[in-house]
């Protein structure tokens, strides 16, 4: 299973990465079950997650207990409660497993570690953080401007294999779609 990681870093860093088992070393391998909580909002994140094989869904709670799905996080993909990790700070978000998952997590200390000796691994926390903020970003301005619908076919179009591994009710959240909503517009697709 580490083999999913070290392809991930070198096909971001390149075949002949340095001290590439040095921080592949820094990683622990996690199998786990579904419905497993990693990040609680009020507590702090102590962790970034690589998902090798699975699903992770990124949530809050509003003020009368409702989940909003911020993001879902699939295979290839790193997640983590990026302001609590760097801070120290409580996570305003949750994250928990949606699938069986293979991840690897890296702790904070060790990650400081290899940000502070190994020049490449900066390179991909860089690499981590644009890609959350351009996909937070893209997803608040293109969901703004949609329909429920459109939301729907967007979601058909850029990550179709979500509409087979997950509930309805995760996807209606995801898309901000009342669930009942999201059952009447999936008939019509």
């Amino acid at each position: 299973m580490q083999a999913v990681l070290r392809n991930h870093i070198t096909n971001r860093l390149g075949a002949d990465v340095p001290n590439l088992e040095k921080v592949l070393a820094e990683f622990e391998h996690l199998s786990l079950k579904r419905n497993v909580q990693l990040v609680e909002q009020g507590k702090v994140c102590n962790y970034v997650y690589f998902v090798a094989k699975g699903c992770l869904q990124v949530y809050v709670y509003d003020r009368d207990f409702n989940e909003t799905t911020r993001d879902i996080v699939i295979e290839d993909h790193w997640c983590s409660e990026l302001l609590s990790f760097g801070t120290g700070n409580p996570a305003t978000e949750n994250i928990r497993t949606v699938e069986a998952c293979e991840l690897f997590a890296i702790n904070r200390q060790s990650f400081q570690k290899m940000m502070e000796t190994i020049p490449q691994f900066d390179k991909v926390y860089k690499q981590i953080l644009e890609a959350s903020y351009a996909n937070s970003v893209y997803r608040i301005n293109t969901f703004v401007s949609l329909t429920a619908l459109e939301r729907m076919q967007w979601l058909m179009t850029y990550r179709p294999t979500l509409m087979t591994r997950l509930s309805s009710k995760l996807l209606a959240s995801y898309l901000g779609i009342n669930k009942d909503v999201f059952s009447r517009l999936k008939a019509k697709l």
